[in-house]
């Protein structure tokens, strides 16, 4: 799925370089739920946006389905990472102006899906995370966990093969971290999809497959944990 080999990250500020990420290999496959965690400036997110293409390593290689992107023009590079790779952030990026099923619909019109295979395909989405109902609701009108769970649906609705989550629980309190975390995992189960997850949450990594600890740039510990179940209240999604 990813196979990372000897990848370096360093960033020049005037006379200083920073290592963020410092020789690093590591491979992810098919199908896997885990973490990434370590302290603030451990390369967390710089790792996460190398994987997904937002970036450009200063050395290494890195390939994704067996593809090496490095050997890849703009146009292709930006082609993988919109067909094959969805983002969930942390600060949701959802458009006010549209309604739930439009900012769904958005990384499908990139991609240049008629019209009524966007809708289609984006009710789907939304219904896959609960949030049907919701459909015609602008972000203004939903909870803190609903449009995570929106914008959960929209780096789903092209049927990624890698799902890449930035601190997607970091805007959130407890309940609805656990929830969003549950509906993940349930998707993961029932699709095969990847999902790499950065994490400062403990609860968060807890409950993924494999956790990959981060130092000063590189792999500090990398464990396959024992699945737990989540202690989630009783009820529907409706957070």
């Amino acid at each position: 799925m990813i196979k990372i080999e000897n990848l370096s990250k360093i960033y020049r500020v005037g006379d200083i370089e920073i290592k963020a990420i410092n020789d690093l290999s590591m491979t992810i496959e098919k199908g896997e739920f885990l973490s990434i965690v370590g302290p603030s400036g451990s390369g967390k997110t710089t790792l996460l946006h190398l994987m997904g293409c937002l970036d450009v390593p200063t050395s290494g290689r890195i390939f994704i389905d067996e593809v090496e992107v490095s050997s890849l023009s703009p146009s292709e590079v930006t082609r993988l990472r919109r067909e094959k790779i969805g983002f969930v952030f942390q600060e949701f990026n959802l458009l006010p102006v549209l309604n739930a099923v439009e900012n769904v619909e958005l990384p499908l019109r990139y991609q240049r899906v008629s019209g009524r295979e966007r809708r289609r395909r984006a009710l789907e989405a939304l219904s896959r995370v609960g949030l049907e109902n919701r459909a015609y609701n602008r972000p203004t009108q939903l909870s803190g966990g609903e449009q995570q769970r929106v914008a959960i649906a929209r780096a789903l609705v092209t049927q990624p093969v890698l799902v890449l989550a930035d601190e997607p629980t970091g805007e959130l309190d407890t309940a609805n971290t656990c929830k969003v975390i549950e509906l993940m995992r349930d998707l993961n189960r029932e699709t095969g999809q990847t999902f790499a997850i950065v994490t400062h949450n403990p609860m968060v990594a807890d409950y993924t497959r494999r956790i990959v600890t981060l130092r000063d740039g590189s792999i500090y510990s990398d464990q396959a944990v024992e699945e737990k179940e989540l202690a989630c209240e009783d009820g529907d999604l409706g957070i």
